[in-house]
């Protein structure tokens, strides 16, 4: 049976913006978001704009494909013969409720009702590729992840290993989409069904049973689930959990492709709102303190210097990139630079809480009363959580990193006080003040004592 489900977090008034401002600049906007039509016309209709890499080790190209899946490959999903959990949810990782987490749904296609296992398999191992990637790594704790079984009537899916090849599965996978035949689709409506049934859903991952490297990603979605974007990846190639590592940097970090295409010539636009493309050069930045200036010089996890690098957002020149290199521009590394790291790192954030009330806030306590505070399980790298303790705003300093206290024990005298509990990333991976200010959160509880 679905697991209940929570209230959603409505979307970030910040981000909202920001999403509508890279949709009305001319060039390096987010990647993957839908055109006009598809806005009004709903996911059947029109066409969609996706991300694909034609080599596992190459940079990605933006491809408009038709948004209905072809009609031979889309069928009405039929009973299977052999019963099967479809639609069954499954927590892979729950380390606290979904209004302060980023949820994660992984769902397979081309997996029949008895392969069930080996796509949880396939799941875990993307997952934990992609894990194994900083900032993913140290902020793991961060996400819930969330298995959806959906029972494919076939093994396999459409077009591999020939573009001939016709599967029955639950989403409608195929390669060869509009004749590109490392562009790995799928329909969204379906997709979209079977994300209903997880508690929440930011993100989706689509593992397709298949041989051979694929993929695609949808960003800038207004799914009924509540995800905003989709990447697909085919199960069998060691390399194209690359491509969902690459999409989240779209959908979390909102960073914005550090590519560019043959031709595309000089960008035509103002500054970009991504953090990791600009119109100004290094001395620019240095000068206006803009976009990365606190990153300059600095050696970079990507390789190389942080600097003004030109090329990138689709254009050739004109518009400069923070490093040579990195998962934004190409699939042969698997770093982010300095710059992605703090973006990814602060949408972290956005969407998701180190800190969490185990006390609830809604009741007066006593000055006995124990106050109980969690906090996400993040790995030690990247991150420096530290809590600290207030009573009407003047910090405890002797409670700094408890996570159990009284309010007698932070010296609450006669009367009505509050006692606030913070945490705050002071990982050296912030920079930017905002992105540090978005890096912390706190709780609040009331304290009766007696007159």
């Amino acid at each position: 049976m679905p697991i209940p489900k929570s209230p959603r977090r409505p979307l970030p008034a910040a981000l909202l913006a920001g999403v509508l401002a890279a949709a009305a600049l001319g060039g390096a906007g987010l990647a993957g978001r839908a055109d006009a039509a598809e806005a009004a016309g709903g996911p059947d209709t029109g066409t969609r704009t996706v991300e694909y890499f034609a080599d596992s080790h190459g940079e990605g190209r933006h491809v408009q494909v038709p948004a209905a899946v072809p009609a031979e490959i889309r069928k009405e999903k039929r009973t299977p013969a052999t019963a099967a959990p479809d639609g069954e949810v499954t927590a892979l990782q729950k380390t606290g409720p979904s209004e302060g987490r980023l949820d994660l749904v992984i769902m397979g296609d081309g997996y029949t009702a008895d392969q069930q296992e080996d796509f949880r398999q396939d799941a875990e191992s993307k997952l934990d590729s992609i894990f194994a990637i900083e900032p993913y790594k140290s902020y793991k704790g961060l996400f819930n992840f969330w298995l959806v079984n959906t029972v494919s009537n076939e093994s396999g899916v459409s077009g591999d290993p020939t573009q001939d090849v016709v599967k029955d599965t639950a989403l409608s996978s195929y390669f060869f989409c509009d004749d590109v035949e490392r562009l790995l689709c799928i329909d969204e409506k379906k997709v979209d069904s079977y994300a209903q049934q997880a508690p929440d859903s930011d993100i989706v991952f689509v593992v397709s049973n298949a041989t051979k490297y694929g993929g695609a990603g949808y960003g800038g979605l207004q799914s009924t689930a509540g995800h905003t974007g989709i990447a697909t990846m085919s199960s069998d190639n060691d390399r194209s959990y690359l491509i969902g590592a690459h999409e989240l940097g779209h959908s979390i970090g909102l960073l914005a492709d550090e590519y560019q295409y043959a031709g595309y010539g000089r960008y035509p636009g103002a500054e970009p709102v991504e953090p990791n493309t600009s119109i100004l050069t290094a001395d620019g930045m240095s000068g206006a303190k803009a976009k990365w200036y606190r990153w300059l010089g600095e050696s970079d996890p990507a390789g190389g210097t942080v600097g003004a690098y030109e090329g990138g957002g689709y254009y050739e020149y004109g518009i400069y990139r923070p490093t040579q290199n990195s998962i934004m521009r190409s699939l042969d590394t698997e770093q982010f630079n300095l710059v992605g790291r703090e973006a990814m790192i602060a949408g972290f954030y956005r969407d998701a809480d180190v800190l969490t009330a185990r006390t609830p806030t809604t009741r007066s306590l006593r000055p006995q009363d124990h106050i109980r505070v969690d906090l996400a399980p993040l790995a030690k790298g990247l991150s420096d959580v530290r809590v600290h303790w207030y009573v009407d705003g003047v910090e405890v300093r002797r409670a700094a990193a408890e996570r159990t206290v009284t309010g007698k024990e932070l010296g609450a005298r006669k009367g009505t006080h509050t006692i606030t509990a913070t945490a705050v990333d002071n990982s050296a991976s912030l920079r930017d003040p905002a992105a540090i200010r978005a890096a912390s959160n706190s709780v609040s509880w009331t304290v009766k004592t007696g007159k």
